[in-house]
């Protein structure tokens, strides 16, 4: 039977809140009351076998779990999968798909831990499939950019109160459609993939923006979404750029205010808006 012809997943709903009430001693031996992120581990197990524990807030655990699949290739399509099911009790999740994962046992033997904060974890081989990526090659303009960033700057919201987290966003010219902020950048792109993956949400139109460096983790899963655009407030890295080169995703980074830097695809934004 082909894996069209099932039903979309059958979903819990078990997001929790993303950060907790505490006190603390300021410099000056005051108490005062503040919010932290919340942590917290989710094991994660594929047709009853255990896979990996995630640490995460916990707001969407469910497109976060759909989306860590997406990107690891384990599944090839949301209809493979008949069921995520979030249990904050036993800290665990447990999917089961119509007729299991291909070759995982083989993915589980290739292991790499990914740089950053909350480290992540990419099962199999990092490249497969990238040179089947073709991106469309778009135009973005600099007002759209200084724009988009003007309505990013409202977001945030648990790292106003409480810090500790990255923020992910998928955008559209000067909109943000999704906004996800989680313990490392990895979960907050991995849980728009699920979002995108549901609601069947193509993304060569996207700009897609996160907090974090601009990592070759980072670079895969976008160019894995179809995203033509990444956009952040930090850094990137040497393998970043290289990933970016070989895909066509167009790398903009250091982007904060009026200033940004463009390391691969200068030649496709046009210079509409240069800052007095």
């Amino acid at each position: 039977m082909l894996s069209s012809n099932h039903p979309l997943p059958k979903l819990t709903d078990a997001s929790l809140t993303a950060a907790y009430p505490v006190t603390a001693m300021d410099e000056f031996g005051n108490s005062r009351e503040s919010l932290i992120a919340a942590e917290r581990a989710l094991t994660v197990y594929v047709d009853k076998k255990e896979i990996v524990t995630l640490m995460t807030l916990g707001t969407r655990p469910e497109l976060l779990i759909l989306g860590w699949l997406r990107n690891q290739n384990m599944v090839q399509s949301v209809h493979d999968i008949k069921a995520v099911q979030v249990d904050w009790e036993t800290d665990s999740v447990a999917v089961t798909t119509w007729q299991g994962v291909k070759g995982l046992e083989e993915k589980l033997g290739r292991r790499t831990v990914t740089s950053g904060c909350g480290q992540g974890t990419i099962f199999g081989d990092m490249m497969e499939g990238l040179d089947k990526i073709k991106l469309p090659r778009v135009q973005l303009c600099q007002s759209d950019l200084y724009a988009l960033l003007n309505t990013l700057s409202g977001h945030n919201e648990i790292y106003r109160q409480a810090g500790a987290v990255h923020g992910c966003a998928l955008c559209q010219e000067q909109n943000v459609e999704i906004f996800i902020e989680d313990v490392g950048r990895h979960n907050a792109v991995d849980t728009i993939a699920g979002h995108m993956w549901l609601k069947n949400i193509v993304g060569d139109k996207k700009i897609f923006y996160t907090t974090g460096r601009l990592t070759s983790e980072m670079v895969i899963k976008v160019a894995q979404m179809g995203i033509p655009v990444l956009l952040s407030r930090s850094g990137l890295t040497h393998m970043g750029l290289e990933l970016a080169q070989q895909t066509g995703v167009i790398l903009i980074a250091r982007a904060k205010g009026k200033h940004f830097m463009i390391y691969h695809g200068a030649d496709q934004i046009d210079f509409d808006a240069p800052p007095s």
